[in-house]
């Protein structure tokens, strides 16, 4: 038998307006609430609606069969209270089918793990009770941002009291072994590592709409046969991507609704298959073996690592000047300026700032609202240079008025 694990991740970052030079000091508006609003229902209209619908028409007809797990960021949750509703609203009803199930991440998708452990912790905890306000459930499994993942965080998260955590399926971890097992992160005690496998998932997500692709056009049957050929080496297929594969990354015209919506019956029709959540695979199988993964691995690029955040100095110095302020910020216990700054924190801004070429530079370019890289870091670094002036009077000790020293020599001639 094996089983299928659909997850999705769910995420819109909240995008900065042209923040100049001549704004610092003056404006407090950092994000465009316009170009967010736009971005939002668009995306709405094109993905989220439609396959929502799809998703709960595919659970009423299954009858318990067909299950998905989803990661929805706090970013992604708080512009759908602000500008689609009724998206919320939808994925409330995949929640009520005890169908579905939502997992752990920053609230901020950010990348604070690697570079402030408290602030990890705090926005770990704001997204875990935001998932149990909205949609009833306490989440057990964890995703980190981008799926970063290595040994240390594993175990960090296991002390955070999670018994499973998501992870890419890279060759140059796994060696010889499949991605279609469970493993133990090393270290560990009772952890398990859910592992991506990404040449499947990256066929319905990247490849889909490639004519260059010499599998091209994917349907239901070719895509099933090669899902079907786990059985015998694999307990379980993890088919993992962002959701807004469907209709946004890939076009309503490329066919990948209707390849959605016919994929659950031509696998169930095999006798051995199932559709399972995070947690049901987590309960289900056991490890088979240890995950020993040094480096920081993400599902990101053709390297797999944070090259794709952190790979030059204008994101490497945006970040540090960021965290830097950390203390600062939370020492002026403006809850306004905090949020700011923890928007700030969101990797996307990061992710602008990449000079790559070739393939990866165009995935870049793809999701990247400026002009080029360079724009981003521009802008980005007058909103920090903004932001460090506001929390500086902030911070700065309050004179005390003429009578209030007098009295206070006062009282102390007295005494």
């Amino acid at each position: 038998m094996v089983s299928i694990c659909f997850y999705f991740q769910v995420h819109q970052p909240m995008r900065l307006r042209n923040y100049t030079i001549f704004d610092i000091g003056k404006k407090e508006d950092y994000f465009d609430d316009e170009k967010n609003l736009e971005i939002c229902r668009k995306i709405t209209r094109k993905c989220y609606l439609p396959m929502n619908k799809l998703l709960l028409d595919l659970i009423n007809k299954y009858n318990g069969k067909f299950k998905i797990s989803f990661s929805i960021s706090g970013v992604a949750l708080e512009q759908f209270e602000t500008y689609a509703p009724e998206v919320l609203e939808s994925f409330k009803a995949l929640a009520k089918t005890g169908q579905v199930e939502f997992l752990s991440e920053t609230y901020y998708h950010s990348l604070s793990y690697l570079y402030s452990k408290d602030e990890f912790k705090e926005q770990v905890e704001m997204h875990k009770k935001k998932i149990k306000k909205l949609f009833k459930q306490t989440p057990k499994v964890f995703r980190n941002t981008e799926l970063i993942y290595n040994n240390e965080m594993a175990n960090y998260v296991e002390k955070l009291g999670y018994t499973g955590i998501l992870a890419e399926g890279w060759d140059k971890i796994l060696g010889w072994r499949s991605p279609n097992f469970l493993y133990k992160p090393k270290g560990t005690k009772n952890m398990k590592v859910m592992l991506k496998n990404y040449r499947l998932s990256d066929d319905i997500a990247f490849r889909f709409s490639n004519k260059g692709w010499n599998e091209w056009p994917l349907s239901v049957d070719k895509f099933s046969k090669w899902l079907n050929a786990a059985n015998g080496d694999g307990n379980l297929v993890n088919l993992f991507m962002d959701y807004e594969t469907f209709g946004e990354h890939q076009w309503e015209d490329t066919g990948i609704f209707n390849f959605m919506q016919q994929l659950p019956e031509e696998l169930l029709s095999h006798k051995d298959n199932e559709f399972v959540t995070v947690s049901e695979a987590l309960k289900k199988y056991d490890t088979v073996g240890e995950l020993d993964c040094h480096q920081m691995l993400s599902w990101a690029d053709l390297e797999r690592d944070l090259s794709a955040w952190l790979g030059n100095r204008m994101q490497q110095d945006s970040i540090k000047r960021l965290y830097d302020l950390e203390k600062d910020v939370k020492a002026t216990k403006d809850k306004e300026l905090i949020e700011k700054w923890r928007k700030l924190t969101t990797s996307d801004h990061f992710y602008y700032m990449c000079v790559k070429y070739f393939s990866d530079g165009d995935v870049h370019k793809y999701f990247s609202p400026y002009d080029n890289p360079y724009d981003s870091f521009i802008i980005f670094s007058n909103v920090m240079n903004d932001l460090i002036i506001r929390v500086k009077e902030l911070n700065k000790p309050k004179k005390r008025s003429k009578d209030v020293a007098t009295t206070a020599i006062t009282e102390q001639t007295r005494t």
